[in-house]
Formats: structure tokens, C-alpha cells, sequence
């Protein structure tokens, strides 16, 4: 570390003062020195820990800029600060690792990638269109435009000429036939 630019001292210190071009000086020489000293530290990471480790670096060393001393070299600040994350970063990879699956190990079609929720409201989306195909004409066609393209009842009467308490009780009777197939459904599976 003591191969360090001396720029980097003077770079943090004008960085508290409130600097942004010396701070962003100090980010793009510092980002692939961290790079490279995550690498070496961390060997058997992944490219994303790695990244991970140096964002989560860049941010801390955000955050507690104030807390560098400008009297002392800013690499080993630096290495501090990516050691204490990096360490937080891997304990949270290591405890989530047995509820996760990297993306890149599933193939884009397999069916892993679709999840439980999906598939049963898939399941429930075709039990219910099945059970609105086996309803009759007039019962499919007021809930289609109840329901489903949710008319008010005065849009659905001027497009039926059905009055609207006619179309109430339409509606319910045909809520009624739906919800007995729909049990009738469930029975025989």
C-alpha cells in the first residue's frame, strides 16, 4: 500500500471540504485499486460479491469521509473500510445462499423461474373461464361487460337496452351460476 498516489490524500481532505471534482478524482483512481485489492483479498468470490464489496465500499467511504484524517495515507482508509464491508457482504451472501438461486445457473425457459403464486392464479384464471364458457349467452355477456370490462350499469344498458335493474339481477343470477359451477368444478378434481 505504500504505492500510494500522493494525490489521493490531498483528493479526500479537498473531498470533506466539499470538493466534488476532487472527490470524483479520487473515485475513478481509487475504484480499480479497490477492484483489484477485493480480488486478491476475496479469491473464491464471484465477480457480482466482488462488485457488490467495492459499491458497498464506495458507499461507506460516502458516508464516513469525514472520519479520514488527512495527516495519514488514504489507501489503508480505504482497505479498512472494504474489509469491514466485504466481511458484511459475504456473512449476508452466506446466509441467504440456502434460499437462493443465482439467476444465471436457470436457463431463461425453465419452468423454476415462474413462481408458485403465478401458477395457481393461472390455474384459478382458466377453472374460471372454463366455468364462463359453460354459462349461457346471457349470462356471459353480462358479467363480460360487469365484470370483466367493468361498464358502469348505465354503459352496459344502453349497450344491451336491458335496464339496470334488470341488469342487477342479471348479474347476481349469473354470479350465482358461475360460483355453482365453479363449485361443481372443485368437486371433481
Amino acid at each position: 500500500m505504500s504505492d500510494e498516489d500522493p494525490n489521493w490524500r490531498v483528493w479526500l481532505a479537498a473531498a470533506q471540504d466539499g470538493d466534488a471534482r476532487a472527490y470524483a478524482r479520487l473515485l475513478a483512481a481509487a475504484l480499480p485499486w479497490l477492484r483489484r485489492r477485493a480480488r486478491a483479498r476475496w479469491p473464491g468470490s464471484s465477480a457480482a460479491d466482488i462488485e457488490d464489496i467495492v459499491q458497498e465500499t464506495l458507499l461507506a467511504l460516502h458516508q464516513n469521509r469525514h472520519l479520514y484524517d488527512p495527516d495519514r495515507p488514504a489507501q489503508p482508509f480505504l482497505f479498512g473500510i472494504m474489509k469491514l464491508r466485504g466481511a458484511d457482504v459475504r456473512r449476508h451472501r452466506q446466509r441467504h445462499s440456502g434460499r437462493e438461486t443465482a439467476i444465471d445457473d436457470i436457463s431463461p425457459d425453465a419452468g423454476a423461474l415462474m413462481t408458485r403464486d403465478t401458477q395457481e392464479q393461472d390455474a384459478d384464471q382458466h377453472r374460471v373461464m372454463d366455468a364462463l364458457a359453460g354459462l349461457g349467452a346471457r349470462d356471459r355477456q353480462v358479467l363480460e361487460m360487469l365484470k370483466l370490462r367493468e361498464l358502469s350499469l348505465k354503459e352496459a344498458e344502453a349497450e344491451t337496452g336491458l335496464s339496470i335493474s334488470a341488469l342487477k339481477v342479471a348479474s347476481f343470477r349469473a354470479m350465482q351460476r358461475l360460483k355453482q359451477a365453479l363449485k361443481g368444478g372443485s368437486d371433481e378434481n
